[in-house]
């Protein structure tokens, strides 16, 4: 029987022609992978909720990459990771082909981990914070291009309490549409989040009312609106009217019930009237499930695809 190995090894000698066959078979051996088609899934959503690494630990397993297979069987089509910058460019790698071999789209990772949250580069008048962070947009894109991705979140941060709302609200659009222009030309959004005051005070970015005013201030495609309706039902509720009132600067959504910032069905937000109401809006794009499991264990991950399937059907 022909054994490509041996058939390798025996014609080393030969140089030119040995390359040449083994660079045949490994085409095919290529394609072969290529050609593999991906496992039919459970179901089907109505809308495109995104998972994250380590929500199915126990029933996907440990490996990054046997968690992406059991998310796209259990019928999920996107996937989110917010840390994903600071994996290394093999792992990134590794991530996006398995994605694009099960069809399923990247959703946001956060761009400024370094010039977020804690610190007040947007609504700061000082060179180096603005500096630092289109220095982390300019690294983002090539993370972006490596995984497929569309959509990153960026976090506006602290408030500047040495100036007035007003300056520092003129301070952030100069720099969001700096950020912009970078983007903007890869095809690229950055989504812009408002958080909310209890877990995160003293944010300059709380409502969407202001991030809404933010973005038609700036007007680029590469600058919308991450609407994350566990952080807005803190902040303000009104979901739905909100909703309404931004529709047109909304890029992104993110869910997690109140309280506790769980799966749908664990507190007071009625999750399948806001789908419902998002779904006949038309919306084609990705919500991110950036929450907890209520409970732990492959039980409490089971009650988070349960939660899903449920708030799903409207």
């Amino acid at each position: 029987m022909f054994n490509r190995r041996d058939f390798i090894k025996s014609t080393v000698a030969g140089g030119a022609a040995a390359m040449a066959m083994a660079g045949v078979f490994a085409l095919r051996e290529q394609h072969a992978a290529a050609a593999e088609p991906a496992p039919a899934a459970k179901r089907a959503f109505m809308l495109t909720y995104a998972p994250h690494f380590g929500m199915f630990g126990n029933l996907g397993g440990k490996d990054l990459i046997d968690q992406i297979k059991f998310m796209a069987d259990q019928g999920f089509t996107a996937l989110e990771d917010n840390g994903l910058c600071g994996r290394s460019a093999e792992e990134q790698d590794r991530i996006a082909k398995e994605m694009a071999r099960l069809n399923m789209t990247m959703g946001v990772f956060i761009v400024n981990m370094g010039t977020g949250f804690g610190t007040s580069a947007f609504a700061n008048p000082e060179k180096g914070p603005r500096e630092a962070f289109l220095n982390e947009c300019r690294a983002a894109v090539k993370v972006a291009k490596r995984v497929n991705a569309k959509w990153m979140t960026v976090v506006p941060g602290r408030q500047f309490t040495r100036l007035q709302p007003e300056y520092q609200t003129q301070l952030a659009v100069e720099l969001l549409k700096q950020a912009s222009a970078i983007f903007e030309p890869h095809g690229l959004v950055m989504v812009i989040e408002a958080l909310n005051f209890r877990d995160h005070p003293d944010q300059f970015l709380q409502r969407i009312g202001q991030a809404y005013l933010l973005c038609k201030s700036v007007s680029s495609p590469a600058c919308k609106i991450l609407f994350d309706i566990y952080h807005q039902q803190i902040t303000e509720g009104d979901l739905i009217p909100n909703i309404d009132r931004a529709w047109s600067e909304i890029g992104y959504f993110q869910v997690g019930d109140n309280p506790g910032r769980a799966e749908p069905g664990t507190g007071e937000v009625n999750f399948r009237n806001v789908f419902r109401h998002i779904h006949s809006k038309g919306f084609k794009g990705v919500i991110g499930m950036e929450h907890v499991n209520s409970r732990g264990g492959a039980e409490g991950e089971q009650a988070v695809i349960d939660a899903y399937v449920g708030a799903d059907t409207f």
